[in-house]
């Protein structure tokens, strides 16, 4: 069994009786908002705003802060809730391989400049209409779109 294999096998997240729950916020600084380059599936080598799973007890907000500074370094203050991402990705047979729905917020940045991680490969400040560029995750752009309801003279 190669390695990929050996990691699938033993991913819980894999195959989920039910969808699993992640939260992800879009960090707003000098009208810039923050992308990583996720290392891991889904969307392993694609731009998208920083997030990742609520871990039990957690709010949803406390997991977007928590996934932001894990991952990227950076920290924020949430401004509202965004809209939510569903990631669905059947596999060949049509089951449900993976199921995740990603509570996504808004966030004005307090600290932090943006490092690179076991999460994050890369780290940039992008122009939030200009991102057709990059790689990104299917709904990014829409997103982003979404996120600049909270500055209406556009950051």
């Amino acid at each position: 069994m190669t390695a990929p294999a050996v990691l699938e096998a033993t991913d819980a997240r894999l195959y989920p009786a039910r969808p699993i729950l992640a939260a992800s916020i879009a960090v707003f600084r000098d009208g810039r908002v923050l992308l990583a380059e996720r290392v891991n599936p889904p969307a392993a080598n694609c731009f998208s705003l920083p997030g990742g799973l609520v871990e039990p007890g957690e709010t949803l907000e406390a997991a977007a802060l928590r996934e932001l500074m894990e991952e990227t370094g950076v920290s924020a203050r949430i401004l509202g809730f965004n809209d939510h991402v569903e990631v669905l990705e059947p596999d060949p047979d049509g089951r449900i391989r993976r199921h995740f729905v990603v509570c996504s917020f808004v966030g004005e940045w307090l600290s932090g400049e943006g490092t690179t991680g076991p999460e994050a490969r890369r780290i940039l400040w992008a122009d939030p209409l200009d991102v057709d560029h990059l790689a990104t995750t299917p709904d990014l752009l829409r997103v982003l779109r979404s996120a600049l309801r909270f500055f209406p003279a556009r950051p």
